[in-house]
């Protein structure tokens, strides 16, 4: 893969065709899938994710590079030229940290010690959790296991495309994985609801009953709006650690955060 990929319109849950022919998603690009709970996010993921080619429900097509993609881009998985990242994304390996990502690298035909160090370094900047290479994968909490395979994926994995799937945002520090990835030249898509996370990519694509329904592009205002997002996220994050050390609520700081 060199450029995007290309979503050909397929239909909703009632059989109407999307409003739209096609949709070019280029890399280097960050994309928000957003809408209510069983709007379509999920099968749109799953139809990028398996290259679909108007052989799911949703009749879409996805070709690679302007190109429909061979069998072994499908569904060879050392060919595959996407990872996903899901809620349910789990390590079930009883390894280290540092021997799951050296069998990783070495699956990929790379030998480098350093590279390993400077994806556990990039995966304790997304995480407040420190993560230490000795520590076994299964100990890791949900927070820490995210930050490692999304460092895993932007240096030692190929994939130009990351999927993320509504995962939750407990423990990683969404702002630097966004700044990582792009630097990357990656393709990322998220189906989410967070708003900091929205407010920060170059197209969102709304869903509705299954379809595809409208197609935003960054705006102008978003900026400010995320400064917002931010003020009151840190002013929740504020009240939930102040309840967790059993202390009284501080309503000074929190009207300092307003």
């Amino acid at each position: 893969m060199k450029k995007n990929i290309t979503i050909y319109s397929g239909v909703d849950k009632r059989g109407r065709r999307e409003p739209y022919d096609k949709i070019t998603l280029n890399l280097g690009e960050v994309i928000s899938i957003v809408g209510h709970t069983g709007s379509g996010k999920t099968l749109l993921i799953s139809d990028i994710e398996q290259l679909s080619q108007k052989d799911s429900v949703s009749k879409r097509m996805i070709l690679i590079d302007d190109k429909v993609p061979s069998y072994e881009d499908r569904f060879n998985p050392e060919k595959k030229k996407i990872a996903m990242i899901t809620q349910n994304t789990k390590c079930v390996t009883d390894l280290i940290v540092h021997d799951f990502l050296s069998i990783h690298a070495e699956s990929r035909n790379i030998k480098n010690e350093r590279l390993i160090k400077r994806v556990v370094n990039l995966a304790n900047k997304f995480t407040g959790e420190k993560i230490e290479e000795n520590k076994k994968v299964t100990e890791l909490s949900g927070g820490q296991t995210r930050a490692l395979l999304f460092a895993d994926a932007i240096l030692i994995g190929s994939s130009p495309i990351i999927l993320v799937d509504e995962i939750e945002n407990a423990g990683i520090n969404k702002s630097e994985i966004l700044k990582y990835v792009k630097r990357e030249n990656k393709l990322v898509i998220f189906a989410t609801h967070d708003p900091s996370i929205v407010l920060q990519t170059e197209k969102r694509l709304i869903m509705k009953n299954g379809a595809i329904k409208k197609i935003i592009e960054h705006q102008k205002e978003d900026k400010k709006v995320l400064e917002l997002v931010t003020k009151a996220d840190n002013m929740i994050k504020m009240i939930q650690e102040q309840i967790r050390n059993g202390e009284d609520i501080d309503l000074s700081k929190i009207e300092g955060e307003l």
